[in-house]
């Protein structure tokens, strides 16, 4: 067993505090130029558990020892493509780390999900404890390990009498398709079907007949209409629209067809009924209806208990959408957007879509859906996230037209944007302004200062017209200017 305690480290007392201790669900790993030789036991000990976050550059006792800046992007690069490679991790699961600055040291955060599947690395499976990560012996371990995944994970049942039969061609191709526009090389577009659907994880070893066998997975992806509806007979997706008669609905529509076709069909549902207001994100025009609703509709798909008769709704009121989904919880309650763990109720599933184009990443819907709707429906208010027998999402919507925001109470306003309003003083560059908020990240800076401060017309460009001039200078509007006084509780213009 792998226990914590590996050595006593050197810190310097500037270190700053992660915040957090090490637990079943998170691990700290020093990692100064390279990746820990012990990093991929721990991804596969939270794939084979309950997931859990690992942060690179963080020593054991939490103080932030830093990775080097120059060494980020090659750690990064690295645990994605040995993440994806079934000779270290088997079956692959592809990560999405990210970087964030503390201070003035940089860390690397990796999300991993719960996997429906046993995962091994280098021929071994790893489970975790409250002392780390621990080796599986012994196949007592192995089949109690299986039995867990399998009471809760029912996208991997197998399907002893699913063969290439029942599943349609056409989507093979169209699953290719969607690859190669999202990776032009992609590794899986030129597999035979077959090998595909090994790669993909739609195929597993039925303990009950020692067999390799197509899944209930493989089945809703690829399946014909008549193969779900005859393994999976209480699948439905509803989607309703009840602006005028909330009682039964204005318009309707029915979806038992497979998961890939089913995306396209609940997003013209969305797009026929939903408006998509114009908008800006720096110099690029963006949908915002998309960036919303894709991820929501992703979720009711990725995340739907298959084997519950009860259907997965999508009504869209006058004042709100909500979207209501059968569901096994792992949570209970209102998700807090700040503080939750994803969990992935078909991560096979949630991993293929990934390839496809159609999902991004455990966990983005809620952090994607809090930070556009305030600029989709300014004033409505903030999404809800209910964990229970049903998973709820509420996404409120302008009901009208919204009245004018004043500054006093505009909600959006996040603390980054108003860092910004202190630091500008009369007209400055951009290089002034990240000096002035102490920033050293171009990317960070204009996601999560230049770019929402510009959208809500509180920072205006002096040359509008040539956005990536050199010449290129800031200012406050008078909404800034009012935003600005009022959150640094100082009397408005004209004010004693």
């Amino acid at each position: 067993m792998r226990r914590r305690g590996r050595g006593v480290k050197e810190s310097p007392a500037s270190y700053r505090s992660f915040g957090e201790k090490e637990g079943l669900a998170l691990e700290f790993k020093r990692a100064t130029n390279r990746l820990p030789g012990s990093f991929f036991e721990t991804v596969c000990a939270f794939l084979n558990m309950d997931g859990g976050l690992i942060v690179l550059g963080v020593e054991d006792d939490g103080r932030v020892s830093g990775v080097d800046p120059g060494a980020v992007a090659r750690i990064k690069a690295e645990i994605a493509s040995l993440s994806n490679n079934p000779q270290k991790l088997d079956p692959p699961y592809l990560l999405f780390p990210h970087e964030e600055q503390i201070g003035d040291r940089w860390i690397v955060k990796v999300q991993v999900p719960a996997s429906s599947q046993v995962h091994e690395v280098d021929g071994a499976a790893f489970l975790r404890s409250q002392d780390g990560d621990y080796r599986i012996r012994g196949m007592n371990q192995l089949a109690g390990l299986m039995n867990r995944k399998l009471s809760f994970f029912t996208e991997q049942r197998v399907l002893p009498f699913l063969g290439m039969p029942d599943l349609d061609p056409r989507l093979f191709e169209k699953a290719r398709k969607l690859m190669l526009g999202r990776m032009p090389q992609h590794p899986w577009a030129e597999l035979p079907s077959e090998e595909l659907l090994r790669v993909a994880g739609f195929v597993r070893k039925d303990f009950s007949t020692g067999k390799p066998g197509y899944t209930l997975a493989a089945a809703l992806m690829f399946g014909t209409d008549e193969t779900i509806q005859s393994v999976a007979p209480g699948y439905k997706f509803d989607a309703l629209l009840r602006r005028r008669d909330t009682e039964r609905y204005d318009d309707r529509l029915t979806v038992r067809t497979n998961l890939i076709d089913a995306f396209d069909l609940l997003m013209g549902f969305v797009e026929k009924h939903l408006d998509d207001p114009f908008y800006m994100e720096g110099v690029t025009s963006i949908s915002l209806r998309s960036i919303i609703f894709r991820e929501l509709v992703a979720n009711i798909i990725a995340h739907r208990e298959y084997t519950s008769a009860a259907p997965a709704t999508m009504a869209i009121y006058r004042d709100r959408v909500e979207f209501k989904n059968p569901n096994v919880p792992h949570y209970h309650g209102r998700i807090d957007p700040n503080r939750f763990t994803p969990y992935p109720k078909n991560p096979t599933l949630c991993k293929f879509m990934v390839q496809i184009g159609r999902y991004e990443e455990l966990g983005s819907g809620v952090r994607k859906v809090n930070l556009y709707l305030p600029r989709y429906a300014p004033g409505a208010g903030r999404p809800t996230f209910e964990d229970g027998d049903l998973f709820a999402v509420t996404v409120p919507l302008e009901v009208e037209t919204t009245p004018e925001v004043t500054p006093e109470v505009t909600p959006e306003v996040t603390p980054e944007v108003v860092k910004m309003l202190a630091a500008i003083q009369g007209e400055m560059g951009r290089r002034e302004i990240q000096a002035q908020l102490g920033l050293n990240d171009e990317k960070h800076f204009r996601e999560h200062y230049q770019q929402p401060a510009v959208a809500q017309g509180l920072v205006e460009m002096t040359i509008p017209a040539k956005p990536n001039s050199r010449m290129q200078k800031y200012r406050l509007t008078d909404n800034g200017r009012a935003v600005h006084r009022k959150r640094a509780g100082l009397p408005g213009l004209g004010e004693p």
